[in-house]
C-alpha cells in the first residue's frame, strides 16, 4: 500500500489526538468527510491504524522512576526471553536491538526500591538472561 500526503497527515493528526471527529480530521486535512471516512477505513483495514490508546502522565500513575535495561542473552533465546520480559510487571517497552548487548527493555517503577526489585529480581531471573545494564532516567521529553 502506498501512503500519499493526505494519508499521512490523517496519521499524524490522529496521533496527536485520537479522539478526532470524522469530521473534525476531514477538516484539518482539507477533504470531505466521505473522503475522510474512506480513507481512514483503508487506513485501518491495510493495518496501518492498528488501534487507538489514551496517553497517560506516568508521573501522576505514581511511576516516578523510570529507566533502560539492556540484557544480554544466552544465543537463540530471544523469542522465549521477549515473551517473558514483556509480561513482566513494570516493563513497558522490550527491542530486540544491534548492539554489544541483544535487547533494550525501558522499565517504570514508583521508585527506586521496586526499580531494583524489576531489574535484580525479574528480569535477572528470567531463564536465557545473561546480563543486565542499567541506566537510570533522570527527566524524558516526548516528541
Amino acid at each position: 500500500m502506498v501512503l500519499d500526503e493526505t494519508d499521512r497527515e490523517m496519521v499524524t493528526a490522529l496521533r496527536q489526538d485520537g479522539r478526532l471527529s470524522v469530521r473534525a480530521l476531514a477538516q484539518r486535512v482539507h477533504v470531505s468527510r466521505a473522503s475522510a471516512y474512506n480513507r481512514l477505513d483503508r487506513l485501518h483495514r491495510d493495518g496501518v491504524i492498528t488501534g487507538y490508546a489514551a496517553q497517560v502522565d506516568k508521573e501522576k500513575l505514581g511511576l516516578t522512576t523510570a529507566a533502560y535495561v539492556s540484557v544480554s542473552i544466552q544465543q537463540g533465546s530471544w523469542r522465549e526471553v521477549l515473551d517473558v520480559l514483556a509480561a513482566l510487571q513494570g516493563v513497558e517497552k522490550v527491542a530486540l536491538v544491534g548492539a554489544e548487548f541483544d535487547m533494550l527493555v525501558e522499565v517504570r517503577a514508583r521508585d527506586n526500591h521496586e526499580l531494583r526489585d524489576v531489574v535484580l529480581e525479574r528480569i535477572q531471573a528470567v531463564p536465557g538472561v545473561l546480563a543486565t545494564r542499567t541506566w537510570l532516567v533522570f527527566e524524558e521529553w516526548a516528541t
